[in-house]
């Protein structure tokens, strides 16, 4: 079972993402445009795992805290196209705690650098450039109050995100 940690959005957040999106296609970007409901942040990537279980119990022994996430920025690495947030070394100290109980356990996770951002395009291409021009980047905050252990499958119109766990409120 494909897993990993994240952090899901109120409604406030994926209006302001989905609007973004809109604009972008308005603009003429084209690519594989993440789906609402799939929209997030993800904290630890663990990929095949068949207990999990034993990953609740790290996120649990983490001592997740509620903390404000604000959308901060857009960019992109090759052809992913994504939003930032702002710097929140809550959020950071959580994700190193976890990281460590996940390694503690003995739960393999990407060990790749904690850079928080919520994909919105997956191969994308603008027909202007590599550069896609954003007059209003989205705007939001909210106060993450949970953390979600979630399941990864591949269907037939793409990939399907299920929360099977979470801590927190």
């Amino acid at each position: 079972m494909r897993l990993f940690i994240a952090i899901l959005f109120e409604e406030n957040i994926l209006d302001a993402l989905t609007d973004f999106q809109d604009d972008l296609r308005d603009q003429g970007v084209t690519g594989n445009y993440t789906k609402r409901e799939n929209m997030h942040i993800t904290l630890a990537f663990i990929g095949d795992h068949g207990n999990p279980d034993e990953v609740l119990d790290a996120m649990e022994q983490a001592d997740f805290r509620p903390a404000n996430i604000s959308l901060e920025g857009v960019g992109s690495y090759g052809d992913l196209f994504w939003v930032g947030l702002a710097e929140n070394p809550r959020l950071a100290g959580y994700v190193r705690r976890l990281r460590r109980k996940l390694s503690d356990l003995g739960i393999p996770f990407d060990r790749k650098k904690f850079s928080p951002h919520i994909t919105l395009i997956r191969k994308y291409y603008y027909r202007g450039g590599d550069r896609i021009p954003v007059l209003d980047p989205p705007q939001g905050s909210m106060t993450a109050t949970r953390v979600s252990l979630m399941r990864s499958e591949r269907g037939k119109n793409g990939m399907i995100y299920t929360e099977i766990g979470s801590v927190g409120e």
